[in-house]
């Protein structure tokens, strides 16, 4: 029997799209190793995001060929799209693929090896693509699944090179989202995330005229669907309207990821971002009127070109006005082939490493203050492990990770439970069924 293993870098998004590229081989009777393993082929999917993550992708190459310099090693996803000469001069890579086709990875990879020649099927990206079909119908993690529902980005922030390497926005068919829902519903998932590119831009491609909220309320409609959760979104789409209907639905997470990115208008501008800090501020209100637990977190990219102390310190007293929940920081990184590229990388690094930990002390300190107001109150969780029927772990419905003694009864089941104290980073919480 042929063998294949996998590595995936990035978001959640490659991890969706390995598992579909992983579950292509298995209808072939491929068997499924570990990356570290002896393999026939080697599936590698990049990110881009930054020159570590291309590094990355690099050194994950010259692994796979060390464990066997007679595999069949593909290069797929977002590095090899931007970069496709670069990745096939890569000594031992025989298949590139950029992040349009790869339903065909299985067929590319054998005939590379029937044929004992490199193969490169980067595409270009069109503005009029159709929605990969690419999809999961059993996923490996037993409690939350992913459904993909839709790809590209057309945002062009100034730092990003996305865009380039996804294509335009595509949403997929809401009747091919409702499918793949119910079909994970009947193999028992209760909780389902909507991931994309930018999951926000929804239906603005689609002449039926859906959005977001039509796909929530379409996949809300299945009884055995008991949470949904949304991937990163943007505050232009939390309107009244949005949260009437998601509220009514009573199956929407209290958690939502709105990148911020930076506290300054003037940095916001000069990233392209589509929003200032008044229009944040008033759609994260909004949204705790309707939500008033909602567990918020955010990005931030610390020392973008031009960022001077004053922007910062912004950037510090805004986060604090908003009470994230959790704040992921990132030190800006220039990317070739993007608008903020051609202004140069002019401030100092040892200032963005002390901006990334100043604001890392921030965001710890506000993540503790929300999980202090936990306690005493009704959360529900779905119980999701146990690692040593001691314990056993899940997340609340606003995303925090909650620890409660083992009670096998409760495993894959959503139950409410009271935080009572915190132990590293974890709500410890008493059952209250």
């Amino acid at each position: 029997m042929e063998s294949v293993a996998f590595l995936t870098l990035g978001c959640k998004v490659n991890h969706y799209e390995t598992e579909a590229m992983q579950e292509l081989f298995e209808k072939k009777d491929y068997e499924i190793r570990g990356f570290n393993e002896f393999s026939d082929i080697y599936i590698i999917n990049t990110c881009t995001v930054t020159n570590l993550s291309d590094r990355k992708s690099r050194q994950a190459i010259s692994k796979a060929r060390r464990t066997n310099e007679n595999a069949i090693i593909a290069v797929v996803g977002c590095y090899s799209q931007i970069k496709d000469k670069e990745v096939s001069n890569i000594d031992g890579v025989n298949v590139v693929l950029g992040t349009a086709e790869r339903s065909r990875i299985v067929e590319l990879c054998e005939k590379a090896k029937k044929e004992k020649r490199n193969v490169n099927a980067v595409s270009q990206l069109k503005r009029d693509k159709v929605f990969d079909p690419l999809k999961i119908t059993q996923q490996k993690e037993m409690t939350r699944a992913y459904i993909k529902i839709q790809e590209g980005c057309s945002q062009f922030c100034s730092y990003c090179i996305i865009p380039y390497a996804r294509g335009p926005i595509c949403s997929r068919n809401i009747n091919e989202i409702y499918e793949e829902a119910k079909n994970l519903s009947d193999n028992g998932y209760k909780e389902v995330v909507l991931t994309g590119i930018h999951v926000a831009s929804y239906g603005r491609d689609d002449k039926d005229g859906y959005q977001l909220i039509d796909v929530i309320e379409r996949v809300a409609a299945i009884p055995s669907i008991e949470r949904i959760r949304l991937s990163s979104v943007e505050p232009r789409i939390i309107t009244r309207d949005f949260l009437e209907r998601a509220a009514k639905l009573g199956k929407l997470c209290d958690h939502f990821h709105l990148s911020l990115q930076s506290g300054s208008d003037r940095i916001l501008k000069a990233m392209n971002r589509k929003y200032d800090r008044k229009m944040y501020e008033e759609r994260v209100n909004l949204l705790r009127q309707y939500f008033p637990n909602a567990g918020i977190t955010t990005d931030i990219i610390v020392g973008f070109p031009g960022e001077e102390e004053e922007d910062f310190e912004d950037t510090l007293e805004f986060s604090e006005k908003m009470e994230f929940s959790r704040i992921h920081v990132f030190k800006y990184s220039q990317r070739e082939g993007t608008a903020a590229s051609k202004w140069g990388d002019p401030v100092n690094g040892n200032v963005k490493k002390e901006r990334s930990a100043r604001l890392i002390i921030l965001g710890d300190k506000l993540a503790k203050r929300f999980m202090e107001k936990q306690k005493g109150q009704s959360l529900t969780v779905l119980v999701e492990e146990s690692h040593d029927k001691e314990y056993m772990y899940g997340y609340s419905s606003n995303y925090l990770r909650i620890k409660l003694d083992f009670e096998e009864q409760y495993l894959n089941k959503i139950i409410k439970v009271e935080p009572i104290e915190i132990k590293n980073e974890e709500l410890y919480s008493k059952i209250n069924i």
